[in-house]
């Protein structure tokens, strides 16, 4: 028997960004499954011509066999623009548009129609500034798909990085971090390794919150009074970790060598280390959804769309991590 064609699909993310341009670069070689890019077709059209690109647009028809995608075109599933689009100019009237097409993508996945997501870069200002609430990706998915705590892990080579908690100002963590947050995470986490990565027995490495961990409570006492605690019991329940380390010296060689994975506190805690690591080539996954999802690591990179210099990397190790996953779980 034939191994089924998984079918994946891509939102580009802010029109007026470089995703529209990592996306395109996509039909330049062939992939094991059907990619969907689930765009204005107008937009994808017009943007090829300005990258000077000679791509054939295909409709996508959800009633076909699956096949594979080819060099030199792209499968899309229309969605139109709200307002038209001018390259590197923001637009609030398209915050609904991009909404829409992660939410085909989402419901898609929910419905078996799609194995997974890859998700463009998009402006959370822009979609504010429209009068829709918006703090994310990862939060946006978790609410469609009803997933009470997705946890964010972004992946460069071997490096692995995921946040107890995400999109925060610095002032709300110390209240966000509690025990059973901590326990939780860490146990989606582990999990996710498991089911996404092989990782039968996963060795994590929890970093501290404050500077050397808290210094035995002289920075800082979240350690000794809630991560501390937390870990003991993980640790109780016969799960692999080390921690509560000083973030300054968890990512040394010594520390990464043992680990498969690092749970840090706080986005900008563990994140400038790996994109400093993999930047262009990192990817961004969400676990605790009941659907896959990968996405670039990078932004909207407004200045260089449309002019044939965006880094498709990150796209390009996003899409092949999400087939590798859906690959894994449909075995």
């Amino acid at each position: 028997m034939k191994p089924k064609i998984p079918r994946i699909a891509i939102t580009p993310g802010e029109p007026s960004g470089i995703g529209p341009d990592v996306v395109i670069a996509l039909a330049e070689r062939a992939w094991p499954a059907e990619l969907v890019i689930i765009a204005d077709p107008n937009l994808i059209a017009s943007r090829a011509r300005q990258l000077d690109k000679q791509i054939k647009l295909l409709t996508y028809d959800a009633q076909a066999p699956a096949a594979l995608s080819c060099p030199g075109q792209l499968t899309v599933a229309a969605e139109s623009l709200r307002e038209p689009c001018e390259v590197s100019r923001l637009n609030p009237a398209n915050a609904d548009y991009v909404l829409a097409t992660l939410q085909r993508a989402c419901d898609g996945c929910l419905q078996g129609a799609f194995a997974a997501i890859v998700t463009g870069p998009v402006n959370k200002g822009i979609i504010n500034d429209a009068g829709i609430i918006f703090s994310g990706h990862t939060e946006f998915l978790a609410e469609q798909t009803g997933a009470p705590q997705p946890v964010m892990l972004l992946v460069a080579d071997k490096l692995r990085v995921a946040l107890v908690t995400t999109h925060l100002a610095l002032k709300d963590i110390p209240a966000a971090i509690t025990g059973e947050r901590i326990k939780q995470v860490y146990k989606i986490l582990h999990d996710g390794l498991a089911l996404n990565f092989g990782l039968k027995s996963p060795h994590i490495v929890v970093l501290g919150l404050n500077p050397h961990a808290g210094e035995a409570g002289h920075l800082g006492t979240e350690e000794i009074e809630i991560i501390e605690p937390a870990l003991a019991e993980l640790r109780a329940n016969n799960y692999e970790l080390t921690g509560p380390l000083p973030a300054d010296t968890a990512f040394t060689p010594i520390h990464l060598s043992q680990a498969d994975a690092v749970l840090a506190m706080y986005h900008d805690q563990g994140l400038p280390v790996l994109k400093n690591h993999g930047f262009g080539k990192a990817v961004n996954v969400t676990l605790g959804l009941p659907i896959i999802r990968t996405s670039v690591d990078h932004g909207t990179a407004l200045d260089l769309a449309g002019t044939g210099r965006a880094d498709s990397g990150s796209m390009f190790a996003a899409l092949e991590l999400a087939i590798e996953m859906a690959d894994r779980q449909a075995r």
